[in-house]
């Protein structure tokens, strides 16, 4: 029997955190001089597990608002990537297939004995997610990307982003947080709550990669023809790095390039943080993509 994730959505963000982590397993893979932590939530045996890759200066938290629903159904293996969360730094240089090399032999060490997996990525996850499905081949049963980056000039930049001293009082830092949560994560600024605020605060004082540059890139482009996995996408429509819901609908057509039956939604009111914001609606989404390979 799966026992029940309990969150009380009515604590104190560290409190929630606390909670949904004590409820995990911490589990470790090496990475660089030290380990790559992934948390696992155990779902029902028989249901394809699904490994999550959250975002650049992100960590599990990504995830967060989906994790206690999405365990009740399947294993959820949740990575903090490489020099982000709790794991250790990458070897240097930081390139797409040499940072998703690490996941992936993480992922080969999680699941020893050639267990197939679906992989939902998110933003920067979502390179590393197609070069480690390039190395795994059909044993990455599905590959759904959510807000993905590396897909080269189609990657919108978001201007008015600032980087808070942490010398800063608290309170001028979170309001910064703040605004940058709204130009680039969310659509609808009322719904940045205390803790998305949170988590994005911690993340980005624990992150130490640099991963602009590969988002900003067309390594995504670039693994696809050699992705055998059946692909599919989410986006909010107003996701900040999309460019609007054209420039969205171009991401799908490049998709449906190499897999016309691909399938495709846009969440509609929606920001890039798209499983954040409107987290029931991302699930049924979800839901519906991972069952068409399940």
């Amino acid at each position: 029997m799966t026992r029940t994730i309990k969150v009380n959505w009515d604590a104190t963000p560290s409190e929630i955190v606390r909670k949904l982590t004590a409820q995990a397993t911490r589990l470790e893979t090496p990475c660089g001089n030290g380990t790559m932590v992934w948390h696992r939530w155990g779902g029902p045996v028989g249901r394809t597990p699904a490994v999550l890759l959250h975002g650049g200066w992100g960590a599990w938290t990504h995830w967060i608002k989906i994790i206690p629903a999405l365990a009740q159904e399947r294993t959820l293996f949740v990575a903090d990537l490489p020099g982000m969360g709790d794991s250790a730094d990458a070897p240097k240089p930081h390139i797409a297939e040499g940072l998703a090399n690490i996941i992936a032999d993480g992922v080969e060490a999680l699941l020893p004995t050639g267990e197939p997996y679906h992989a939902v990525c998110f933003s920067f996850g979502g390179v590393m997610g197609s070069w480690m499905a390039v190395q795994h081949g059909e044993r990455c049963r599905s590959l759904t990307f959510t807000g993905a980056a590396g897909f080269g000039d189609l990657h919108f930049v978001v201007r008015g982003i600032t980087v808070p001293d942490p010398e800063w009082e608290s309170d001028r830092i979170d309001a910064v947080h703040w605004q940058n949560l709204r130009l680039l994560m969310f659509a609808n600024p009322e719904r940045i709550d205390p803790l998305a605020l949170h988590v994005h605060r911690q993340n980005i004082a624990r992150g130490r990669v640099r991963t602009r540059r590969i988002s900003l890139s067309d390594s995504l482009l670039q693994a696809l023809p050699r992705v055998v996995s059946p692909i599919s996408g989410i986006w909010g429509s107003a996701d900040s790095t999309g460019g609007g819901v054209s420039d969205i609908l171009k991401r799908r057509d490049i998709l449906r390039t190499y897999q016309p039956d691909c399938a495709f939604d846009i969440i509609d009111g929606s920001g890039h943080w798209v499983m954040y914001e409107t987290p029931d609606i991302y699930l049924e989404v979800l839901r519906r993509h991972l069952a068409l390979h399940d």
